[in-house]
Formats: structure tokens, sequence, C-alpha cells
């Protein structure tokens, strides 16, 4: 299926905890990542956005901390995916091929009728052979990794106490070899379930034994609803479940990935935090669901959109947003972390919350326009839901021609990007097809002529002929990949002269090898240094459009050994080392995957 092994190997040698070779578990509330070793490098809680409570992927050193069951002697390790699942077994074996097998979770599973998904992280250990001895290290901080927590043992649990929060550790293993951190022999399974000072309701292994049953029930249950392609299945699978972790379900906010300033590239200051609510990123998010038949994920971001539409009362909408619908996200620097591999800053909170994105008002109609014609949800949307996007749309036709930041956050620089403009005439186009299927067809005339205006100035306007292609702002020169959605939103026959030529110019100027940066000009930082992954599954999509389908594979098989070895994409890829950089597992990244799945596949009517 084109995948990757489902038992991929590594040695001591191939693993630090400064790496994005790692898995992610989640439930919808929090997640965590799990490097190779089994260690857990990074969980912030109580949710996305919060206290990283694991951080050794931002501090390796000894201050760092994170959550480690090592083995003695330690040869090797597998790291796989219990198929169609968000769980993650890790396999670490000694010189002598003995060893252990680590099952993480999240709980995450029906119970009398509500999601039943606790702040709670599971680990379950068993040998594997004889004659093993393993160690535990738990070793959680609070207030960024500033503070050490306070410790106290009851007769099955370990209470972890910080000055915000209390985690408790129940568990069947030695609470004296936990806290010692001392080797000991593994003659017997042992569970771990980490979680709220809440008393466990049952039995240790029973209740692990339960929740890991039902969890795994609950995601091959997902995952078998997908309407997949005849081809990747399961690279399309494993970005699907990724998406849906990244689902803050008590809002319905997506985030944009689980992790802060991991670098775009080594030494670049470009640092950011992406654990909020991108309205870009989450239509996109939803948009690649929905093509495989998971509308759920679409109601849920619709009630989130609803109330920042409602609180904007037609006016000015921020790019992003907290994922409780916080409005202020001030950035700062935490001093005292060192970095991803040492490349600091590390920053909490995104000043692109004061930016002015244009293209943030067709993002909102185009994430909820499906919700109109979709007969398949518990609830359409009507009239008054109309109403509240046409106060969007006036919103985009008053903006339309005015600078902006950008869909790629410039700091210092306002242009009139045609990004911002392609997606201010999508928000009037779409709301012209909206009012059509209510029958309002006074409204639908109204969107359709405000909607030509638009493009007939984008079309004018947008391109240089001294390029041969569309460039990235008005009256501009300058080239940039995301002019490559003209063709995904459907604003340009993707076979007309001037958006082929503008394909055959991004490439000769944006591209190293199969991949592709976002644009030319340099920015606050310089020209940047690495692929953007998203750019590149722009140009895939491009290529199969104008017919161009044989080279587009040949992109999207490179992109998919990009991959980690668990299948998962971070934001950036260095076109030399073929590294991953940027924040991880990136949204954007896991919808490229099933959206060039979903555009090069074969269709299943050529086997069955």
């Amino acid at each position: 299926m084109n995948d990757v092994s489902r038992k991929p190997e590594a040695t001591d040698k191939d693993v630090t905890p400064n790496s994005l070779d790692c898995g992610v578990v989640g439930n919808c509330a929090f997640s965590a990542m799990i490097d190779k070793m089994g260690r857990m490098v990074w969980c912030c809680l109580p949710r996305f956005d919060g206290d990283p409570v694991f951080n050794a992927l931002l501090d390796p050193s000894e201050n760092g901390s994170l959550w480690s069951i090592e083995i003695e002697d330690f040869a090797r390790s597998e790291q796989f995916y219990e198929p169609n699942t968000a769980v993650l077994r890790t396999r670490l074996y000694d010189a002598a091929g003995n060893g252990i097998e680590l099952t993480d979770f999240a709980p995450r599973f029906l119970s009398r009728d509500r999601m039943f998904r606790p702040l709670m992280l599971v680990r379950r250990v068993r040998p594997i052979g004889s004659g093993v001895r393993v160690r535990v290290k738990l070793r959680p901080r609070f207030e960024y990794g500033a503070r050490l927590p306070t410790i106290t043992q009851g007769s099955h649990h370990i209470r972890y106490v910080g000055p915000a929060q209390t985690l408790r550790l129940n568990t069947d293993a030695s609470l004296s070899h936990v806290l010692s951190e001392s080797f000991f022999l593994l003659d017997r399974p042992l569970d771990f379930l980490l979680g709220p000072d809440e008393t466990l309701n049952g039995g240790i292994e029973e209740t692990a034994h339960r929740f890991e049953k039902d969890t795994i029930g609950y995601w091959r249950t997902w995952s078998r609803r997908l309407a997949l392609p005849l081809e990747w299945q399961d690279v399309v699978i494993r970005a699907a479940i990724t998406l849906k972790m990244s689902l803050y379900e008590d809002t319905g906010a997506i985030i944009a990935a689980m992790t802060t300033s991991v670098p775009e590239a080594p030494g670049s200051q470009r640092n950011w935090d992406y654990r909020f609510c991108w309205l870009r990123d989450a239509f996109f998010v939803i948009r690649a669901l929905n093509s495989l038949s998971e509308v759920g994920t679409m109601e849920d971001y619709l009630r989130w959109l609803s109330n920042v539409v409602a609180r904007a009362k037609g006016g000015h909408i921020q790019p992003l947003y907290g994922i409780g619908l916080e409005e202020q996200l001030p950035e700062s620097i935490v001093e005292h972390l060192p970095g991803y591999r040492n490349n600091g800053p590390v920053r909490i909170g995104n000043q692109a919350q004061e930016h002015f994105q244009h293209d943030v008002y067709g993002n909102i109609v185009l994430g909820a326009a499906q919700a109109f014609f979709d007969h398949r949800l518990f609830r359409r949307a009507g009239l008054a839901e109309f109403a509240q996007l046409e106060a969007v749309g006036e919103q985009a036709w008053r903006v339309h021609a005015e600078p902006d930041a950008g869909m790629w956050e410039l700091r210092t620089r306002a242009r009139v990007h045609t990004s911002s403009v392609l997606m201010n005439w999508a928000a009037c186009d779409r709301l012209a097809k909206i009012a059509d299927e209510l029958g309002l067809e006074d409204r639908a005339g109204f969107w359709a002529g405000r909607a030509e205006i638009i493009r007939e100035r984008l079309l004018k306007e947008a391109w240089s002929e001294e390029r041969q292609a569309f460039a990235e702002s008005l009256g501009g020169r300058d080239l940039d990949a995301s002019v490559l959605l003209m063709a995904e939103i459907n604003f340009i026959d993707p076979k007309d002269a001037r958006f082929v030529a503008t394909v055959d110019a991004l490439e000769k100027t944006l591209c190293d090898g199969p991949y592709m940066r976002r644009y030319e000009a340099p920015d606050d930082f310089g020209k940047p240094e690495t692929a953007f992954n998203i750019c590149t599954f722009w140009r895939i999509d491009a290529l199969a459009r104008i017919g161009r389908v044989k080279e587009a594979r040949e992109v999207f098989e490179a992109m998919l050994a990009a991959r980690n070895h668990l299948g998962l994409l971070s934001e950036d890829t260095h076109p030399v080392t073929g590294e991953m950089w940027g924040n991880f597992p990136q949204t954007y990244s896991m919808v490229g995957l099933i959206n060039c799945a979903m555009r090069l596949s074969k269709s299943w009517n050529s086997v069955v």
C-alpha cells in the first residue's frame, strides 16, 4: 500500500531526545509525543496549549522532563501503531534478544452515551522473553520546566504536586522502584496510569486492559467509516487519525500543530507556537476529512467557528484564536529552555493574533459551506447561519483591496496579497452558491456580482507579464506558492495557459528537487532555507490537474519518503538533509497527504 514499514528498527545511535522521529497519542483533549525509545518527550496539560509537563523535546538535559521506561543493555527498538488506531507500540530489545513491549494511548471511547476522553495517559509494559531488567524514569515538571513537583506516596499511587495541577500515577509496579529510578527484573506485565489526582475506579490492570480494548475499538470503528482511495490507504488512515487527534473536542477548535518552537530551519529563529486554532488551517483540515466522508469533525468545528463569527458582529476577525476562544495570545520567550537541538528561542503565545490577514473571511465561508448542502448532518445550516456568513462576506468585500500581512504572516511588510484577494473572492462566490441552495435568488445574484468584480481585478492585477505568472501581490512581481490555490478552490481552470505558465515559473524559482519553498522574496528573517510541505502538496495537486500525473506521482512518492517511521510529517523538509523541521505533527502537511492521495489514486472501479 506504499506505506512505511510496520516495524522499523532503531539502535541507540539512531535516537536522541531532540528528534521528530516520534509517534503521537491523544484523545481530542490533549496529546503526547513518544520517541523511538519509548520516551515521552512532550505532553501539555490540561490541554494542547497548556503546561508541557514533559518537555525533553525542547530540553534534553537533566533539567528536561520526560517519562521513560528503559531496558538494561539496550540494543535496538521498533515502533508501530496498532493498525487503524491511535494506540502506539514500542518494542525495546537487549543484546540477547529479550525485551519489552510498551503500549501507549490516551483513552477515548463511548461510555454512557458520551465520549470518554479523560486527561489520562496509559502505559502498559509486558516482557518479551525473560531476564529483562527495566527502570522507570517519571520526571514531570511544571511551569515550562521551571518547577519541580512535590512528590507524595500512597498505597498504590504517587502524586506529583505542582502549583496549578497535580498528577497521580496509579500503578501495579513497585512504587519504590519507580521513585528510586532503579533497575528491577520485569517478570510480569505492569500498568501505569497517569492522570488527574483522582481515585481510580476499579483495579489497575483491569482498568488498563479495558481502556486499551475500548480505545482500539473506537479508533478501528472510526477508521472503518472513512471513504478511502484505492491506493495509499494506510497513508490516508494515519493522516486522518492524526488530524482527528488535533481536534480539541470540548470547543471544536483544531490546532495547527501539537508543539511550539520547533524551528523551520536550524538557527533560523523562525520558532513559533502553533498550539492554537488558525481559521485557515482548520478549514483545510475539515475539507480533507470531509473528502473522506468524516463530517463529525466539521460539525464540532462549526460550533467553535459560529462563536468566532457571532463575537465579531460583522467586524474584524483574527487569523487565530486560543482553543478556548481566547482572543489575547501574548507572545513571550521562555528563557530557561534551550530549545529544539539548542535552537532557541522557545516562544509561547503568537503575535500573529494581532495581524490583519484578510484571507480569513474566505476560510470561514469555505469552512462552513458544506453544512448547507450535506444531508447527513445532524443539524444542517440554514437561513440564520447564512445571515451570519453574509456579515463575514461584507467584511471580505470591504477589505478585499486592502493590504494585509498575508497567509504567511509577514510581520514587517503589508501588501495586497493575491492569496488574500483570492479568498475574498471565495467568500463571495460561495455565498452566492449557498444563497442559490436556499432559494434566495436576489442574494445569489448579489454575491455572484461581487465575486465577479473581485475575479476580474485579480486576473488583471495579479498577473505579471515580466514573470509570466501570477505574482504574490497585486501589481507585484515576486513569486509565491500560495497562488496554486487558484485551481484548488475552483477560481481558474487549471488548463488555463496562465495557470500552466505559473506552475512552470514556480517550479523554476521555488523548487529544490521535489520540494517547494513558500516564496522567493526575503522576509523578516531572510530567505527561507527549508521547503514548506503544504506548498509541495499544492504543487502535486496542480501537476495532476494540468495533466502531468506521472510527475505528480513521483513528487508524491518523495513526500511519502520524507515522513518519519510512523508516517507523520512536520511543517518543513530540509532539501539537502531530508530532515523534518518545524512544528509537529503539522496539520497542513497531513492534509496534503490526504488530498494528494485522493487526487492521484487509481479508481476503485479499476479493480472492482
